[in-house]
């Protein structure tokens, strides 16, 4: 058995599963197979209770072994009773009831306290979670235990969680970082009469219409009268249906959108995402892109706590270093449009600030929903340059409590001598009494003519008191406050120290001399390094990945080449690449250093330019 990690959306991922010479796409679905019941024609992989004769890859619940081949009955071990087997018995029992020799499939009981020593030097493929759907209940306990378990046995290995999971919560689930699953909800479902849909479930005698295209319910115009069989196909296709679903989101990277739909279905699986959010950031953050090219769609509650949104507070409040000429703060609201400055009402705004004799010296900063605070500087990064809302003008308490701490901790780190406040006048109203005499320039709409002539006259009477700065000094600035934000201080001085700034906005190079040391595009929104800007940053030791000395270093880096990594390091972010402590390419992560580190297979750094 072999498994190998193809694509990434947090914890969840498209791996490929190879069983013998049979591959298998994950996540994916165990469909029973027994006499009583049949998996469907478009199972990948199959659940029996006996050997049967198939070309599909399949796991035998009494002997239990992950294969297509014959086996060997193991009179140790009946899987069938590790999904019946209680989690809550003393850890004796636990112990002398889980597989005793382990091979490419482990048993592990459902005891958070047991994975440590049962994880520990196991070279299992597969984990089962013995009895999960008791576990499932206990909302802490299972969000605790999978991740706990996820990050014991690390990366490279698959999970399967039997008995739980249907079309309601695959997407959550994969998220949580699973991999298989099975139809033992589906059966379960149709012998109750129940319709399983992604949105919920649903009795037949209350199916006045059926919802639905699967080929059972397109030959039956009428619920109650379908049978067992009927209802069991429609849920097999819901299950197919959803999965799929689920793994197409990871591919295009909108997975975390699937799933605060789902959640929405059920307070059970929307509290399981709450506990997750809360309690496990580090967990979602480490697997969680600085880059997406996918938009943020932040339509529930549920956004405001998503771990992009809240690494994206946390570096403008503790990375993030205001451009030094700034004197003065102009607070503005966000546009429809992403990047602000393309939008109508913020070229207004620029317009007005272009006006004055001395432009350079006012700082613009972007109140907004659900990030709070985005600084003009980082306009272009993600998730500020992608990312939607819905707009009411109406400002949640939870909203205001955010935006409102945000502004009051970043007004202590970056000090201005004064601040002009052009927001509509319920933004005013919840923030004024942070800020020490505020010049409100918005009387109705921050973009009517009134609004606009008010904010023109109050900038030109206050930049006109400061030394004019150049458009090259602010420019240097703007950039360094960039990659503050991206490589933290110390590595922005590193490279921005004796360097100028060419091109336009939103396309920017950073030279020394004639030496080109890295650039800003749109389309990233990070700056990507050159040699001769990697050169400068290798001394720091952050953002590196070290490779073997046998290792050739061409169009990228795989995981085997690894040696080492910086465990700091996120996928999208601009890495360095070191053999024998010396640099020797530059590129953008394709993993996590954590990942990097214990990987065997699978694109670790996309490589941009070597030696």
């Amino acid at each position: 058995m072999n498994f190998r990690v193809n694509m990434r959306d947090g914890p969840a991922r498209i791996g490929q599963l190879t069983i013998d010479t049979k591959i298998i796409v994950t996540p994916n679905i165990f469909f029973l197979h027994t006499t009583r019941c049949n998996a469907p024609p478009f199972a990948d992989i199959l659940l029996t209770t006996k050997r049967i004769h198939t070309k599909k890859p399949h796991l035998q619940i009494r002997e239990s072994l992950f294969s297509t081949a014959k086996i060997t009955p193991q009179k140790n071990l009946c899987l069938n009773e590790y999904f019946l087997y209680p989690k809550d018995v003393p850890e004796d029992l636990h112990l002398s009831a889980r597989q005793q020799k382990q091979s490419e499939v482990c048993i592990l009981p459902a005891k958070q306290e047991l994975i440590p020593g049962l994880t520990q030097n196991n070279d299992a493929t597969l984990f089962i979670i013995a009895y999960a759907f008791q576990l499932f209940v206990h909302q802490t306990d299972f969000v605790d235990f999978i991740t706990e378990l996820r990050e014991h046995i690390g990366y490279q290995k698959l999970i399967y969680l039997p008995c739980v999971g249907d079309p309601t919560s695959l997407a959550f689930l994969t998220y949580l970082g699973i991999d298989l699953f099975d139809s033992f909800s589906a059966c379960r479902a149709a012998r109750n009469e129940t319709f399983l849909f992604p949105h919920g479930f649903f009795r037949k005698n209350n199916l006045p219409e059926l919802p639905c295209s699967c080929p059972s319910c397109r030959t039956s115009n009428d619920a109650t009268a379908m049978g067992y069989k009927e209802i069991l196909q429609h849920n097999y296709f819901m299950l197919d249906h959803e999965i799929k679903q689920v793994r197409n989101a990871i591919a295009t990277g909108s997975l975390r959108e699937l799933v605060e739909i789902r959640v929405r279905s059920s307070p059970h699986l929307a509290a399981l995402l709450r506990i997750l959010d809360l309690k496990h950031y580090q967990y979602l953050e480490e697997r969680t892109p600085v880059v997406r090219k996918q938009p943020l769609i932040a339509t529930t509650k549920d956004a405001l706590t998503r771990p992009e949104i809240k690494r994206f507070q946390d570096r403008v409040l503790h990375r993030f270093e205001k451009p030094a000429s700034a004197k003065l703060l102009l607070l503005l609201p966000c546009s429809a449009k992403k990047p602000y400055s393309f939008s109508k009402s913020h070229t207004l705004f620029r317009e007005c600030l272009q006006r004055t004799t001395n432009p350079f010296v006012v700082h613009e900063v972007v109140i907004t929903s659900p990030l709070g605070l985005v600084p003009r500087e980082l306009e272009l990064t993600y998730p500020a340059s992608r990312y939607d809302i819905a707009v009411t003008g109406h400002w949640d308490e939870d909203e205001k409590k955010i935006i409102r701490t945000l502004l009051q901790e970043y007004l202590q780190k970056n000090h201005y001598d004064a601040t002009i406040v052009h927001l509509p006048i319920a933004m005013q109203e919840f923030l004024c009494d942070l800020i020490e005499n505020p010049h409100v320039t918005c009387k109705a709409s921050p973009t009517s003519t009134e609004s606009l002539v008010t904010l023109t006259t109050e900038l030109q009477q206050m930049t006109q008191r400061y030394a004019k700065v150049r458009p090259q000094q602010r420019y240097h600035e703007n950039i360094k406050s960039l990659a503050c934000y991206q490589l933290g201080f110390t590595l922005a001085n590193l490279l921005m120290d004796d360097s100028t700034i060419t091109g336009k906005y939103p396309y920017q190079k950073i030279l020394h001399r004639n030496t080109q040391l890295g650039m800003v595009t749109e389309e990233r929104g990070f700056l990507s390094l050159t040699m001769a800007g990697a050169e400068r940053l290798c001394n720091a030791k952050q953002y590196w990945v070290e490779i073997y000395d046998d290792f050739t270093l061409k169009g990228s880096v795989f995981a085997p080449g690894v040696k080492q990594a910086d465990a700091s390091i996120r996928i999208g972010d601009e890495v360095l690449v070191q053999k024998h402590n010396q640099l020797c390419g530059v590129g953008v992560a394709l993993m996590n250093g954590t990942e990097m580190n214990h990987a065997t297979q699978g694109e670790a750094v996309k490589i941009r330019h070597h030696l």
